[in-house]
């Protein structure tokens, strides 16, 4: 059944959502659950987090490497979800206000996208 799901397009950027889950957890999530938590606390959590975003990127690298993505390719497409993935997860765990800035910074990784794949 695993290997199904590996052969499915849409595969590598559902593991990509995924491991960006667990990174910005692993990266901001202390902020929010352990604020008063002691420092190495705070470093276990995000190293026990971090473990869970390899398990997702390595593959999606290695899907999107076997299916010709080049490393901008993925590396631009790594960002962009990153961008999907933290605005949520800032504007409503954190409860920060929305900023039209956030989509200008949208619209320049959008221009990023068509850069680096218009020659592909």
């Amino acid at each position: 059944m695993l290997s199904v799901f590996f052969q499915q397009p849409y595969a590598p950027f559902l593991l990509l959502i995924l491991s960006n889950v667990f990174m910005t957890m692993a990266w901001y999530g202390h902020l929010k659950f352990l604020h008063d938590a002691p420092l190495w606390q705070a470093v276990l959590m995000g190293w026990g987090l971090a473990f869970f975003e390899y398990l997702f990127m390595v593959p999606a690298n290695r899907l999107l490497e076997a299916r010709g993505f080049s490393l901008g390719q993925m590396k631009i497409s790594q960002e962009v979800i990153t961008l999907l993935v933290f605005v949520p997860f800032m504007l409503l765990l954190f409860k920060q206000p929305f900023r039209l800035d956030y989509l200008w910074a949208a619209l320049c990784l959008f221009g990023a996208v068509f850069f680096v794949f218009r020659s592909a």
